[in-house]
């Protein structure tokens, strides 16, 4: 898996984790302090965030980190 991949699949997942908590792209960057173009950008996989971002997005999604790297569901 290259970069660009990693990028892409890891968005489909925010996404999957984010709509699974009924939650608007707008409510998720309220919740982690950032602009909802942001969130945006990470879920079409055109964003490289970092482990700090990771970690804000895993709690407010209420998910442990490794779910939204567990491509294979």
């Amino acid at each position: 898996m290259d970069e660009n991949d990693l990028l892409l699949n890891f968005g489909i997942k925010l996404k999957y984790w984010r709509l699974k908590r009924r939650l608007t792209q707008e409510e998720l960057a309220d919740k982690i302090l950032v602009a909802p173009h942001y969130i945006s950008d990470i879920e079409r996989g055109r964003r490289n965030i970092t482990m700090q971002t990771i970690g804000r997005l895993a709690n407010a999604l209420e998910v442990e980190v490794c779910r939204l790297f567990n491509f294979a569901d």
